[in-house]
């Protein structure tokens, strides 16, 4: 039989016009062109994708200090707002997310959650910000656990599936998917979150002969939050929730998103970078996520820059990254282990961009590694100087919680003070800031002891107590995020302390009042881990030596205390870490190891926040159901007055004396010599220039 070849045009008719024969009917020996799908991708076509990213909002939305009621323009929201319109005009292809942190973190968090909650029918401030900003999805941070399950129930509008964790109604809460890979409850050992979201994206992409089409890209996410909250938010997740390892987490749901269709898989991890060996209780084990086959990785928690600043004059990497394996992390690039990653700093000033280029190659699209960008992106990208403008349509949004917080914020305490309680120079002796902070911690720990009707406590009432607290806002947040309280008692500001400037003595709200029961010896690797916030300081240099090179964990920097002044040390910053504390004496004689003391402190050290040898739990005392930042306020009020000669001038340590051939410098507000000077803090001599993150560079003298 003769064999006839049917025309592409006429094939088309056939199969697709009306009253057309069904193609079953076409004679077995007739040969037949396949139709090509039009909305199949050709091999070799390419997509080029930007994901954007924030970090650690922390609940600044608007450009604005609570504390010292004035504006910030160094941060906020509104101005990340603008920074992703811009991203998102140069990238048209673009998915935005969030690494966490997002609640908590300033007065505005704490009015929603603590003095005047958020109903079920409403929603959240940040969210709703954040789901007018249309975010594709989010992951959780270690401070969403801070005010307790029931809270972060209702505001995401979740059920934990967790007993005694109420869920109520049809809540307010974000409109995009929230994932947390890690978490699962005691019990169940069911994620208490959705573990992954697949996100169905319609792109643009670019075929082979320089056409347009349009295609789907489906983004998996998955979220991962440190171990350590279950020692942080002991009161509230444990014997409920569970942590697990991120690697082991990771090695899990990676294969599942493949297998549910994700063409990419984002990690988002709530962590930073730390080279060491795995471990599942790693802090910041993000590093390790490399390994498990994801394909873009965002960090958070440290409140660094990953990679670098690109614009011109931009702040330099943090020395915590910069000491990093350079075949690990590549700090230009924005590449661990090959994998870009990206950091966005914190408090919404910078966004996270990853640009990728993929290729349709084998039915499936293949990332370009070569092809691929990464910046964090501050507020002065174009021109290095140019700070961009706030996105208007922001402040409308959340102008009633707005105004409501700085009510709260203003309302009276009762008590003035006679001296500036800052933190600018807490870093070389000035206790202005914590000293008063440590003394309601003493108060408090020896009236629980005293009052109490436990045999074991009562038996400690001979112990001395002391307290130690750190400067948490001295620099680690940028040059405006300091501590300072100005005076009340004077002719021209009369009005008395309110109830912002306990949260500015006493940053974190959701911190307890614990203590621990230690020996000497605990307590001098306690200071010795405390003074690894200095650099080793070699006194036969000539060049510049930076003091303090890092601020990122200046919350870690605790400052010791006792009644009276008791206790002394010094600190020898000439000697490596671990070998600096020296002269360590309590009321005039030398501690030895097995002295006995008690130290009032919160939650967050008590039960091994920090990594302090022998400090995990296991000598905690009292467990106190008051906050840090309540029990200071409750004494302050109690105090009437606070003043300079009984509550801001008790330095309990020093420095060695060191004559340094070169420049010593400490990074600090700028324009702050007078308050150096008013402090009697003759070992800061004056004031030089910014470095490139803003923060003046004063000259220290370590022979005074």
């Amino acid at each position: 039989m003769k064999k006839f070849l049917l025309l592409p045009s006429i094939a088309a008719l056939a199969l697709s016009g009306c009253g057309s024969s069904d193609p079953a009917t076409v004679t077995p020996n007739t040969s037949v062109i396949p139709v090509t799908d039009p909305n199949a991708v050709p091999e070799g076509t390419t997509l080029k994708i930007a994901l954007l990213e924030t970090t650690d909002i922390h609940q600044n939305i608007l450009s604005y200090d609570y504390y010292g009621l004035k504006a910030d323009t160094s941060l906020g929201l509104e101005r990340t707002a603008a920074l992703i319109s811009a991203a998102r005009a140069e990238n048209p292809n673009n998915v935005l997310l969030d690494d966490g942190d997002v609640i908590q973190g300033t007065l505005l968090g704490d009015y929603q959650a603590i003095a005047s909650p958020v109903t079920c029918s409403g929603t959240l401030a940040v969210y709703k910000v954040m789901n007018a900003l249309k975010y594709d999805g989010a992951g959780m941070g270690n401070h969403e656990f801070n005010y307790g399950l029931n809270f972060l129930s209702q505001i995401t509008n979740t059920d934990f599936g967790l007993p005694d964790v109420s869920k109520t109604g049809n809540c307010g809460a974000p409109n995009f998917p929230l994932v947390l890979s890690n978490v699962v409850g005691a019990s169940s050992q069911k994620p208490i979150f959705n573990p992954t979201s697949i996100i169905p994206k319609q792109f643009t992409a670019t075929k082979p002969d320089g056409s347009t089409m349009s295609v789907k890209l489906n983004v998996g996410i998955m979220g991962f939050v440190p171990p350590q909250i279950m020692d942080w938010d002991q009161k509230s997740l444990a014997g409920k929730v569970v942590v697990n390892g991120l690697q082991e987490s990771a090695n899990k749901y990676v294969p599942e998103l493949r297998s549910k269709g994700a063409d990419l898989v984002v990690a988002l991890s709530h962590g930073g970078l730390d080279a060491s060996p795995y471990s599942p209780k790693m802090e910041n084990g993000s590093l390790h996520l490399t390994s498990t086959g994801i394909d873009a990785l965002m960090l958070g928690h440290a409140h660094l820059i990953f990679p670098k600043a690109k614009e011109a004059g931009g702040p330099a990497i943090d020395a915590s990254l910069a000491a990093l394996p350079a075949a690990q992390v590549d700090t230009t690039k924005g590449l661990v282990n090959g994998v870009p990653a990206v950091m966005a700093q914190s408090w919404g000033r910078r966004l996270g961009i990853i640009q990728m280029t993929l290729k349709y190659q084998g039915g499936k699209w293949v990332v370009q590694k070569d092809l691929t960008n990464v910046e964090a992106r501050g507020f002065k990208y174009k021109d290095g100087t140019t700070i961009v403008d706030a996105d208007a349509s922001i402040a409308p949004l959340v102008d009633t919680e707005h105004k409501a917080t700085i009510s709260y914020a203003t309302q009276a305490l009762g008590t003035t003070t006679d001296f500036e309680m800052s933190a600018y120079f807490a870093l070389v002796g000035d206790v202005s800031a914590i000293q008063i902070v440590n003394q309601a911690q003493i108060d408090y720990v020896k009236s629980f002891i005293a009052s109490s009707t436990d045999a074991t406590l009562a038996s400690y009432k001979s112990i001395p107590v002391i307290s130690c607290s750190a400067p948490f806002k001295a620099g680690r947040n940028g040059p405006t995020d300091f501590t300072d309280v100005a005076p009340t008692a004077t002719a021209a500001s009369p009005v008395g302390l309110q109830v912002r400037n306990p949260g500015d003595l006493y940053l974190y709200g959701n911190n307890n009042l614990q203590a621990v029961k230690i020996k000497g010896s605990d307590l001098k690797n306690w200071l010795e881990t405390a003074a690894n916030q200095f650099a080793k300081i070699d006194p036969t240099l000539t060049t510049e030596q930076d003091l303090v090179p890092s601020y990122s964990t200046i919350y870690n920097y605790d400052v010791f205390y006792a009644e009276n002044n008791a206790l002394k040390y010094q600190i020898d910053v000439t000697q490596p870490a671990g070998k600096r504390i020296v002269n360590l004496t309590y009321a005039g004689k030398a501690i030895a190891d097995t002295d006995d003391f008690i130290v009032a402190t919160n939650d967050y050290r008590a039960g091994g926040g920090g990594n302090f040898p022998g400090i995990d739990g296991s000598k905690t005392i009292i467990k106190s159901p008051d906050a840090n930042q309540a029990v200071v306020s409750n004494y302050v009020k109690k105090q009437g007055k606070i003043t300079s000669a009984a509550n801001g001038s008790g330095q309990s340590w020093s420095f060695v004396k060191v004559d340094a051939k070169g420049p010593v410098i400490l990074r600090s507000a700028p324009g702050k010599m007078a308050v150096a000077q008013a402090l009697g803090l003759s070992r800061v001599k004056s004031e030089g220039a910014l470095d490139a993150s803003g923060y003046a560079k004063y000259a220290i003298d370590l022979s005074k």
